[in-house]
């Protein structure tokens, strides 16, 4: 895992991201992203705590280096 990357998420958004960031970050709505993970098809690891959604900022990096994997 990029540790570069890791350090430019945790530098923006913290150790944790919120729904609405994880949205921002995949490049997709916030309907688009409970969709997917009601579906089972979110690339990113999520969990929920206190009844609200989030991701932890290790994982939204473990999420770009996949993209970056699978890119042509």
């Amino acid at each position: 895992m990029s540790l570069v990357t890791q350090a430019f998420i945790f530098e923006r958004y913290g150790p944790r991201l919120n729904a609405d960031q994880i949205a921002e970050v995949m490049g997709i709505t916030k309907p688009a992203l409970f969709n997917q993970i009601s579906a089972g098809t979110c690339g990113m690891k999520t969990y929920l705590e206190g009844g609200k959604r989030w991701a932890d900022y290790r994982d939204a990096a473990a999420y770009f280096d996949e993209l970056r994997k699978v890119a042509a």
